[in-house]
């Protein structure tokens, strides 16, 4: 079996970190953005299964990361994260790649769970 590739885009280490390891110990392939400028360059070059997309990010914010996906019809599913969930969801809903906003911080086990379920449907 192939392992699923997930791309994991935030501007802090601690989470990059935190959640390259979880991922990597559940059997994930795992690689990492700072940038939405990074993160948009490699989903132009690699085909990921699924994006963790922080929404506010240098260079790049996520929304306009989200933008150019839909441009380019790259279609991978997004699990958008943010420490303003509720202001976030109002501004993504047209992004059909968007499958769910994580509010920060978030529980470990939360996130696990909805990788779990977005890459099941």
């Amino acid at each position: 079996m192939v392992k699923k590739e997930i791309l994991i885009v935030d501007d802090q280490f601690g989470i990059r970190l935190l959640l390259t390891d979880i991922l990597e110990g559940e059997g994930y392939s795992v690689a990492t953005a700072v940038s939405g400028k990074e993160a948009f360059d490699k989903l132009k070059k690699y085909t990921y299964s699924l994006v963790l997309l922080d929404y506010n990010l240098p260079i790049m914010h996520g929304g306009e990361v989200l933008r150019q996906m839909d441009l380019e019809h790259i279609e991978v599913p997004v699990i958008v994260m943010s420490g303003l969930s509720d202001q976030v969801k109002g501004e993504i809903t047209d992004y059909t790649n968007v499958k769910h906003v994580l509010a920060k911080p978030f529980n470990i086990l939360d996130v696990q769970e909805l990788i779990r379920i977005t890459l099941d449907s």
